[in-house]
């Protein structure tokens, strides 16, 4: 990824991160949420292991068959580095990209433990912040950052074309 690509990606994060904010966030919220992102990947003849974890409770957790034990490891990995960072998995690997560094770099965490690939979201409720984290895995790390984004849009009543990624 060139560098006016990777500040592009990095401006828009930022925007999503700040408009995909839920005024609510419940059992509920989440089945319907990991729902979405099943059909979603349906209609697009993609496989991918959704979580979303409140709290650090796994409330809502599925595999679409096509997957292996390793896209649960990942999404589990970039999930972690969310609920450090309370930033998506995938700004966090740009802004890493872009200073030439790592998470073991950084912060001394180990990419066993910690993945800074797209795929990886906080669930941030307003007025309290980030309450949990809602990943996928199975696409390439970017196309895992839209389709969570593209749900939570959907979730937020946020227009998907104010803040999705650039066209490459």
């Amino acid at each position: 990824m060139e560098q006016h690509e990777l500040e592009q990606d990095l401006a828009r994060i930022t925007v999503q991160e700040h408009r995909l904010v839920l005024s609510r966030f419940d059992l509920a919220t989440a089945w319907s949420l990991g729902s979405a992102l099943r059909s979603m990947a349906d209609d697009r003849g993609a496989a991918v292991t959704i979580e979303i974890r409140i709290a650090c409770a796994t409330v809502f957790l599925f595999t679409m068959p096509g997957c292996t034990p390793v896209n649960a490891d990942w999404a589990r990995r970039k999930r972690n580095t969310v609920e450090l960072l309370h930033r998506s998995s995938y700004g966090v690997g740009c802004e890493l990209r872009r200073d030439a560094t790592s998470l073991e770099e950084r912060l001394g965490l180990s990419t066993r433990d910690y993945a800074s690939h797209g795929g990886s979201f906080p669930l941030t409720l307003g007025g309290v912040g980030c309450i949990g984290a809602v990943t996928v895995s199975g696409l390439p790390q970017r196309a895992d950052h839209e389709l969570v984004v593209e749900a939570l849009a959907g979730l937020c009543n946020v227009a998907l074309a104010d803040i999705a990624l650039r066209l490459r």
